[in-house]
């Protein structure tokens, strides 16, 4: 959130002034703590990586917690349903008939009931995220716009004629 026009005013004077910054000041904040990984460019790393300087305890830490993630977003139910049969079906809500199948770290399956004409002409979508993620963070993040944006779905999924992983999850 940008600072008041009075805020930055006031964050000025002090500069010019020569005083300390102010507590929540712009000035104030370590820029270095917070990752804007949305700021950066990913097409130079490999498929299923996070980068160069991501350790294996790294890679351990962060499955953890997306697995946290996950499960706090799903909800306890939905856990364990995903854990017992691998995937989620998440039926349209724009598209009577049509249901997304989610599995973790793979692309988007598209069921249709009998008589239900897809509006692809391919069975699998593919959604990619921004920057390198944990496969259940993701797919976390999946199931939240299958089941309340599903127009951002519609509007950015890539038909794919086959399964495949995911490219920028690890």
């Amino acid at each position: 959130m940008l600072p008041s026009p009075a805020a930055r005013i006031a964050s000025w004077w002090r500069r010019l002034l020569g005083l300390p910054p102010a507590a929540g000041d712009p000035a104030n904040l370590d820029d270095t703590a917070i990752e804007r990984p949305w700021r950066r460019r990913w097409d130079h790393l490999p498929k299923r990586t996070a980068g160069a300087g991501f350790s294996r305890a790294d890679y351990a830490e962060a499955r953890r917690r997306a697995r946290e993630v996950a499960r706090a977003t799903l909800g306890e139910a939905l856990w364990d349903e995903l854990q017992d049969q691998g995937y989620l079906d998440v039926p349209s809500r724009l598209r009577p008939g049509l249901t997304y199948r989610l599995r973790v770290g793979r692309r988007i399956e598209v069921l249709c009931a009998p008589g239900v004409r897809s509006p692809w002409r391919y069975p699998y979508l593919c959604i990619n995220p921004t920057y390198p993620l944990p496969e259940e963070e993701f797919f976390a993040q999946l199931y939240l716009y299958a089941r309340d944006r599903e127009d951002v779905i519609l509007k950015v999924a890539a038909e794919q004629p086959w399964d495949q992983l995911l490219g920028r999850t690890f």
